[in-house]
């Protein structure tokens, strides 16, 4: 790794620039516009093999020299990328065989991008030679801080024959003999036994749970591999004040992103959300697409899951400028709606910030993607706002500079879950299988954490297990787990252990159901938790319509989408269902263990009664020590910056005016306003307003 993943101050700011897609040369122009919009970094070159590379073996390199000396100097940075992620059309038509298969003897047709079998030998010679012709060309450039292996890696789950082959090598190496693999699978099964490795069936047909989240690591670990091997490369030419990172996809199915970050230097990734109305935290819309999020919440979610891949501060190599989709769905954002997402990035760990892209383009599959230009490529309202965020991340990067984000409640998150939820999903709609199961679960509660004020870490249950049960008390005094239909004994131990160390667990949905293999456990439920829980259950349910809840006879929120039937034997009742039959079960049930306590909440709470739990188990948010009455349309996120000062995002998620009163010593470091207790501070619509503690030696951090 670098000697250090930020060899700079406060948080970069810039695009990802394309001068090459251009129709007629402009490099100058638009240089000269990012310097006076305040941009610091631009990220150039990943999309473009046959560029780089026209022809088999011949190589062009000069045409980025321009961009980068004319960036250095201008003071703007540069990221390079590696273009390993798009063949060039040459080489598809000489090598039919690197053709990805979705399925067994189907190729993907060339003609969009990732169409490639990134194991494929014969595609690393080609791709590690157009690396090192890169590096050696512009490794040491003045202006390049960094490089990009690759570009959102996982799209594909590859079944070409030799990657069929690797698995069954992968499967004996992890089980030893067919004998451990029919005993772990249950091959007993629909007479599934296997006598030798070459009897494992291909995966199109596959039925079984135990086989497809097998399938489903071995990808993972493919595309982990992958990456690594084109950081290792990229390493031999880079300096000690580089950095190294890919652009992760977070929804892609083909990779584990905290597998992928430990690769790297520093995580980096693409939060795409749906705009206008659905950052109104007044209204509850469905996303635009199965790859942007809608709601506060789900924004938010984008962000701690950047975090969370490594634990650390990240980049954001890609976000929206303006509409971001295709030619019939524009939605760009509402005016202010920019610099409010750019701050509550950032108030979430970002360290850089950077749109997707410069200049909207005039043809290709992207033609309706915005770029900060339009199409005319004259500066317009997107671009003014774009430099109004520049402009002031310029100015606040003293206050920004090494900020770690603040957490009240950790929450657990489970890619093996998510896996095995797509292959065999609990959930249901208009009796139709919901794939994205586990998110559903999970946003249910992380939703609720935001909802209540309250600010989420999440942690990827392998990380929870590094740090021990008693650590993890220490640090985080609320962990939820919910959903973690794949976890070890040991890691359903290490939830126990936590709760008897002092912390306060809340249990949800499918917790303790599950094994490492994904097999039902033979025991009561929930197994390894029952005991401390002071709950078991013998029968669940899916609902198709909500079901109210009520606690102390007062309306509380609903049900939705699944019910444990909870039987109290130690705990106490929290919340009851009204309904004939689903009432005689506990909704939510609480019961102390050792220092601790475990909640049981026994469905997928609504946004109300999600955020009601979190106010209970968390007592108090940090957030309230500024301002404990707040609109809850105002999220109030805060972090630590390298001075020791506790710096606060305030965030009006709506189009009405409204204001803050704080309850402590703050001012504002744009305004240069000071605000003793008591006072009112206003928080615009749509807007986010930055205060700094006046007595940074009292913030100290919280996580």
């Amino acid at each position: 790794m670098s000697a250090s993943p930020f060899p700079f101050d406060g948080v970069l700011f810039g695009a990802a620039y394309y001068p090459e897609y251009h129709l007629r040369d402009r490099t100058d122009v638009d240089l000269d516009l990012m310097m006076q919009a305040g941009f610091s970094v631009i990220r150039v070159g990943e999309s473009v093999w046959s560029t780089w590379e026209p022809r088999d073996g011949e190589f062009e390199l000069d045409w980025l020299q321009p961009a980068l000396d004319g960036a250095h100097a201008r003071g703007i940075s540069v990221i390079i990328g590696t273009p390993t992620y798009a063949i060039p059309p040459w080489m598809q038509q000489a090598h039919p065989e690197l053709a990805a298969e979705r399925r067994t003897g189907e190729r993907i047709p060339f003609g969009a991008r990732q169409e490639v079998d990134y194991t494929h030998p014969t595609f690393r010679r080609f791709a590690e030679r157009v690396i090192r012709q890169i590096m050696e060309r512009y490794a040491d450039h003045p202006a390049v801080i960094g490089f990009q292996v690759d570009n959102e890696p996982g799209l594909e789950l590859f079944h070409n024959d030799h990657v069929f082959v690797g698995f069954r090598e992968w499967l004996a190496r992890r089980y030893g003999d067919v004998a451990v693999l029919n005993r772990e699978w249950g091959l007993t099964y629909w007479s599934h036994r296997i006598n030798d490795w070459s009897e494992l069936w291909r995966p199109d047909g596959n039925s079984l749970p135990q086989y497809d989240l097998a399938w489903r690591r071995y990808q993972a670990e493919l595309t982990t591999e992958f990456i690594g091997w084109q950081y290792d490369i990229v390493r031999e030419y880079a300096s000690n004040e580089q950095f190294v990172m890919t652009c992760i996809n977070y929804p892609r199915n083909g990779h584990d992103d905290r597998a992928l970050a430990e690769r790297l230097d520093v995580t980096a990734g693409n939060p795409y959300y749906s705009m206008q109305d659905h950052l109104d935290a007044t209204k509850d819309l469905v996303a635009q697409t199965h790859w942007t999020t809608s709601g506060v919440a789900a924004f938010f979610r984008q962000a701690d899951r950047l975090f969370s891949s490594r634990q650390s501060r990240f980049l954001v190599t890609e976000t929206n400028a303006q509409s971001i989709d295709g030619s019939s769905n524009n939605m760009p954002p509402w005016p202010g709606q920019l610099r409010m997402a750019a701050l509550s990035m950032v108030s979430r760990g970002a360290a850089m910030i950077e749109y997707w892209h410069w200049h909207s383009l005039p043809y290709g599959t992207e033609t309706y993607w915005g770029g900060i230009l339009p199409h005319s490529l004259r500066p317009g309202r997107i671009y003014g706002e774009i430099s109004e965020i520049g402009h002031a991340l310029r100015e606040l990067n003293p206050v920004l500079n090494g900020m770690q984000p603040d957490a009240d409640v950790a929450i657990l998150w489970s890619n093996p879950t998510r896996w095995a939820m797509q292959f065999a999903p609990p959930l249901s709609e208009n009796d139709q299988p919901l794939s994205d199961s586990f998110e559903r679960i999970f946003d249910a509660f992380h939703s609720g954490i935001v909802g209540a004020g309250g600010q989420a870490r999440i942690l990827h249950l392998e990380q929870a297990a590094e740090l021990g049960g008693e650590a993890l008390a220490n640090r985080f005094p609320v962990l939820v787990a919910a959903g973690l239909l794949v976890a070890s004994d040991a890691e359903l131990d290490l939830l126990r252990d936590y709760a008897a160390a002092g912390g306060h667990l809340v249990l949800g949905p499918r917790t303790g159901y599950g094994d490492d293999e994904v097999r039902a456990r033979v025991a009561v439920a929930p197994d390894r938790l029952a005991e401390a829980s002071g709950i078991h259950y013998e029968e669940f349910s899916n609902i198709a319509t909500a079901i109210p809840i009520t606690t102390n006879g007062s309306h509380a929120g609903v049900a939705t989408f699944w019910i444990d039937g909870l039987i109290a034997d130690n705990a106490q009742t929290i919340a009851h269902y009204e309904h004939p039959r689903f009432g005689r079960f506990p909704a939510i049930a609480s019961h102390s263990i050792g220092n601790g306590r475990v909640t049981t909440v026994g469905t997928l709470p609504s946004p109300e009664l999600a955020a009601t739990v979190m106010r209970m188990a968390a007592g108090a948010f940090i957030g309230d020590s500024l301002a404990p009455d707040r609109d809850l349309t105002v999220t109030l996120t805060s972090g630590v910056n390298a001075a020791g000062a506790r710096v606060w995002f305030a965030s009006n998620w709506s189009g009405t005016d409204t204001e803050i009163t704080v309850a402590r010593s703050v001012a504002d470091p744009e305004s240069g306003i000071s605000y003793p207790p008591g006072t009112t501070v206003p928080t615009p619509a749509w807007s986010t307003t930055l205060l700094v503690d006046d007595h940074p030696e009292r913030s100290g951090s919280t996580a």
